[in-house]
């Protein structure tokens, strides 16, 4: 597997393993699913693992955490802070308090087994919070060890130079793909190139639609979280579906699979963009890892981007977008 590089050092393989499929509703892998499938990613040099405090309520990083914990030197580790549940295991909010920060990454570390995580994001912008407050926090956690690099996640370009002047900002992680062009256009992209950082798209496959395995919602198992997405709505997922479509045509003229187009594209963006596509089958985290070798010819490049524009995709990316920093 290729490497590449993010911010100032962080070196991790070109594409990742996004692993909040393992404890999400609708999708969930029992453990021992779950740590084949980490072990098979480490053993094919995909060894950037991201996971997060709230994924399945803490136990998405339990579940790395024992998967990794006899290969801990093989693994660059990325794990998230910032969302708050309440009794009933439901989102309640966003905390950016420096004494939550504290607490969440002890948290983290004990779940993870480990001395230390490699990537500490902020897994969303608590506009209550001052960011250089919370960024301050941050950077006393490096400080004393308990993080290598720092990194924030669905920020807007101003929260971003903020929280950089504080710590370095290894790392931005927002939804970028053929799918959801919006980094290109709103200024993120631009600021993660002008203060050195690394892009880290989640979803690189538009949440499994540019896979082109998705006919229809009925194709999603019952509780899937995408079937309240406004994207695959009735109203919007038919015209979502064609622009899949032409995609899917296009990567069968070039001899790869839908998927892999897709992930090739996001990876052609620049060096510094990592995208960690999320599975829980190893054939298809094969398949994902294939896509770092294939190079897309500059007339296909053209042809992605008269398909898929900026801005074609209907529906909002969630249906409420009150936690992403604009």
């Amino acid at each position: 597997m290729q490497q590449r590089t993010l911010g100032q050092g962080l070196v991790v393989s070109a594409v990742g393993l996004g692993c909040m499929g393992f404890t999400l509703p609708g999708m969930t892998v029992d453990a021992t699913e779950a740590t084949a499938t980490i072990h098979h990613a480490l053993d094919r040099g995909v060894t950037f693992l991201d996971t997060a405090d709230m994924y399945g309520d803490h136990l998405n990083e339990e579940i790395v955490g024992r998967a990794i914990a006899a290969r801990r030197d093989d693994v660059v580790l990325a794990t998230k802070f910032g969302f708050v549940r309440g009794a009933d295991g439901g989102v309640v909010g966003v905390d950016g308090r420096p004494e939550h920060v504290r607490a969440a990454c002890d948290g983290s570390l004990r779940r993870l087994g480990v001395e230390h995580i490699d990537l500490y994001y902020q897994h969303r912008v608590d506009r209550s919070v001052p960011v250089e407050e919370t960024w301050g926090a941050l950077a006393e956690l490096v400080a004393v060890g308990k993080v290598r690099h720092l990194g924030i996640s669905e920020a807007s370009p101003d929260t971003i130079r903020r929280a950089h002047r504080v710590h370095p900002v290894s790392a931005v992680e927002t939804e970028w793909s053929l799918w959801t062009r919006d980094p290109e256009a709103n200024g993120v992209l631009d600021v993660v190139r002008e203060i050195g950082a690394g892009f880290v798209p989640y979803s690189p496959m538009g949440r499994g639609m540019l896979s082109s395995r998705i006919r229809t919602v009925d194709d999603l198992p019952p509780g899937d979280y995408r079937r309240g997405l406004p994207r695959f709505s009735p109203e919007n997922f038919a015209a979502n579906l064609a622009v899949v479509d032409a995609v899917a045509q296009l990567a069968a003229r070039l001899g790869v699979t839908a998927g892999q187009l897709a992930l090739a594209w996001v990876l052609a963006q620049g060096s510094d963009v990592v995208p960690i596509p999320g599975t829980t089958r190893t054939r298809h985290l094969d398949e994902n890892a294939a896509a770092a070798t294939i190079t897309i010819p500059a007339d296909a490049l053209e042809s992605l981007d008269t398909i898929a524009p900026v801005g074609f995709a209907h529906g909002e990316r969630y249906a409420d977008m009150s936690t992403i920093d604009a």
